[in-house]
């Protein structure tokens, strides 16, 4: 398929880690042309995370596919020179460096305006580029702290906890993609001969913290009217009943969520407790929740009576949301990800004698009926640094050569 709404939008990202990759990543997904600076030898430390075998990590390779990758040293005189050069051929600058380091190498966004008054800069930072902890260097772990997140995962009496992907710089990703298509947007609309759109608007300022505290529902709120701060409560969400996982005869659990009233009455005859079902104590959601351990002890007598298939296959006949908990290899021979193209497989680098076929995670949302095809994964460090010097700089070899050498 060739659907790439975004075709025509060139991207320079100097982003390292995985949040402003992330938006670069999604622009790409959709047609953006995704240039990324990385440094000469070492490149993006996410190269190296989780690296199992060979010199490219699967991670480096998700997160960055659909890019091109050059070298450049933007600490030397001469790299910057070539990031101005780019910036004027370029719609948009992707970076998440800690507030204050692109104005220090004489590359802040009054720079880049001079250069390209059309620009849109996206910034992603811990805590933003304005406040009084704007300087503070912020990394998802701290960003979910700080944002609430990590207080509400895992059970009350234990430590929080923290789930196993870096959600907090993957948020902020979609949210610094979704900025950026929003300012270009509003750079589409603008009328031919009126003045560049200023270059406050043109900046798109996100925050770790800030991204997470967006995704915390009435958290706050709760707090300001109530007085009621939330807990960890494991599994469940609070005040939502019953919602939880439950353990089947083969030893595996599944998560059924139950709450809504016309579904609790449905789900109760499945299990055999229409008593539960008739209880005018729990006809509504905050009833529930009140006596949710007891809903959670007649759950899961049920479901420890089944296996996994029996349990879902009786709860979906009766339109009961449901379903396994899945690790990677369910996932890959799921029929539902294959009809929807979401596994895609590409020959890579794992270390071994020889390339391996590997299954990437497809690109969401889906138009045209299925994920859109992976143009490639995660380049090879400055795989297209000639490419794109030469091509769109007009540079000769020997001053690549020049280049590359110096850094």
């Amino acid at each position: 398929m060739s659907i790439r709404p975004l075709d025509g939008v060139r991207v320079l990202e100097l982003g390292n880690y995985i949040a402003a990759p992330t938006a670069g990543r999604i622009l790409g997904d959709f047609g953006a042309e995704v240039i990324k600076v990385e440094r000469p030898q070492a490149g993006d430390e996410l190269r190296n995370w989780r690296l199992y075998g060979g010199d490219t990590s699967m991670l480096y390779r998700t997160v960055n596919r659909n890019k091109k990758s050059i070298t450049l040293d933007l600490r030397t005189e001469a790299g910057r020179g070539v990031v101005l050069d780019l910036i004027r051929r370029c719609d948009v600058l992707l970076e998440n460096f800690r507030p204050g380091m692109l104005e220090k190498w004489g590359l802040g966004p009054e720079v880049l305006n001079e250069v390209n008054p059309d620009l849109v800069i996206t910034r992603i930072s811990g805590y933003g580029q304005t406040g009084p902890h704007a300087s503070r260097p912020g990394f998802a772990a701290v960003a979910e702290a700080v944002g609430g997140l990590r207080e509400l995962m895992g059970d009350p009496d234990r430590p929080p906890v923290r789930t196993g992907v870096s959600i907090g710089d993957s948020i902020a990703g979609v949210y610094a993609a979704f900025g950026t298509v929003m300012a270009l947007f509003q750079r589409e609309r603008k009328p031919a001969g009126q003045a560049p759109i200023p270059l406050r608007e043109r900046i798109i300022d996100v925050a770790l913290n800030e991204t997470i505290l967006s995704v915390m529902e009435s958290l706050v709120p709760d707090y300001l009217a109530y007085g009621i701060n939330r807990e960890r409560v494991g599994g469940l969400v609070e005040g939502i009943a019953p919602s939880n996982a439950y353990p089947c005869s083969d030893g595996v659990s599944i998560i059924i969520g139950g709450n809504g009233d016309a579904i609790f009455q449905r789900y109760m005859q499945v299990i055999g407790r229409p008593d539960l079902a008739a209880d005018p104590d729990l006809h509504d959601n905050a009833g529930r929740w009140r006596q949710h351990e007891r809903l959670d002890a007649a759950i899961a007598e049920w479901t420890v009576q089944h296996t996994r298939a029996e349990a879902l296959k009786l709860l979906e006949a009766a339109g009961i949301p449901c379903g396994p908990i899945y690790t990677a290899a369910d996932i890959v021979d799921d029929e539902q990800y294959k009809a929807r193209n979401m596994i895609q497989p590409f020959s890579v680098d794992v270390g071994a004698a020889e390339p391996k076929t590997v299954g990437f995670p497809g690109i969401v949302p889906v138009i045209g009926e299925q994920s859109l095809p992976i143009r490639n994964v995660g380049p090879d460090l400055g795989e297209h640094t000639r490419e794109v010097l030469s091509g769109l700089l007009g540079m000769s070899d020997a001053e690549i050569d020049a280049l590359q050498e110096a850094s």
